[in-house]
């Protein structure tokens, strides 16, 4: 039995929780933070500090903690030889989370980064059906990621904590990576940070990428579009679902329009799946690699490319929209 913590108890830190007590082949021994558990909600015990968690001795947590802490509490696990589940972002910026890709690097401990949507069935059988070449050349991806403001996020906008979900999906289900962004923000609840943001992007391959992203929207969305040469998947991430728009394959005789290399609506399909909870998946994943038996999981230098890229989204949209290229 692995020894499990989770660090920082809040709404992910107790789903983290939920799933690690039922999980087999770990124990959830103990949970950090310093606000305690007054309902005794998870029947664990809770302790006031990470040194306190790693007197109880643990092989790896959960690091569930508000962002702006992802380092500090990061290092001091990498130093202790604690594997470390860190929920995403990874850090703030590229700077501190190349600390944290170091610190456990050079230890040769196990860490990743939650970002839970490439446990998302919808998205899995997506990625999977794109790589025995179901579309063919894929053209686009292009998401919508909105919904109300989570009141429980104040230290960061809403770039770093939704858009580097659809970032490190993109580059995930497409095997490409960002090479230039362009993107506008704005600031319409009156908070310190962004709560709206629209990107364009071209990746390594050629796809275009585009993800409208924002708090302020009265529903709640997340749709992923992947658009190819034989037609279009629709992955519905709340609900799990995969659609495939087909093109149409009906001959054009009018010589006037089949001059226009256009497409035709064909067959729509809803794929039939299994669908298992997606924190549950990711955290099998990791427990594996923790193990040694699987390597599921988003490593930290894949988790350090999707800050990157938001870092170039923030900085475009600092010089009004201008392209910027990734890295530099």
């Amino acid at each position: 039995m692995l020894r499990a913590g989770v660090i920082g108890l809040g709404a992910m830190g107790r789903a983290h929780a939920r799933v690690l007590a039922a999980l087999p082949g770990v124990d959830l021994v103990a949970i950090a933070d310093p606000v305690g558990d007054p309902l005794n909600a998870q029947g664990r015990p809770v302790v006031n500090s990470v040194d306190e968690l790693l007197n109880i001795g643990v092989d790896y947590c959960v690091v569930s903690v508000p962002s702006i802490f992802h380092r500090s509490v990061a290092l001091i696990l990498a130093e202790a030889g604690v594997h470390a589940l860190i929920e995403k972002p990874l850090s703030l910026d590229v700077s501190s989370s190349i600390d944290i890709v170091e610190a456990f690097e050079s230890r040769g401990v196990v860490a990743a980064v939650g970002h839970i949507e490439r446990y998302n069935p919808a998205l899995q059988q997506a990625r999977e059906r794109l790589a025995n070449g179901d579309l063919g050349d894929v053209y686009q991806v292009a998401t919508r990621r909105q919904g109300p403001f989570p009141s429980r996020i104040a230290d960061i906008g809403v770039v770093m904590d939704l858009a580097t979900h659809d970032i490190d999906l993109t580059a995930w289900v497409s095997g490409q990576t960002y090479q230039t962004v362009s993107a506008q923000t704005a600031h319409r609840a009156g908070r310190d940070h962004e709560d709206l943001v629209t990107i364009s992007a071209r990746l390594s391959g050629g796809i275009i990428a585009n993800h409208l992203i924002n708090w302020v929207s009265p529903m709640k969305e997340r749709v992923t579009v992947i658009t190819g040469e034989r037609g279009a998947f629709v992955a519905d991430s709340l609900t799990a679902d995969l659609w495939f728009h087909a093109n149409g394959s009906v001959e054009t005789v009018w010589d006037t329009v089949a001059g226009f290399r256009g497409v035709t609506e064909g067959d729509m399909v809803r794929f039939a799946f299994p669908k298992q909870e997606p924190l549950r998946v990711e955290h099998e994943a990791f427990r594996d690699a923790v193990l040694g038996t699987g390597n599921a999981i988003v490593t930290l230098r894949e988790g350090l490319a999707t800050i990157g890229v938001a870092e170039a989204c923030l900085a475009s949209a600092g010089q009004g929209g201008t392209l910027v290229r990734v890295g530099d």
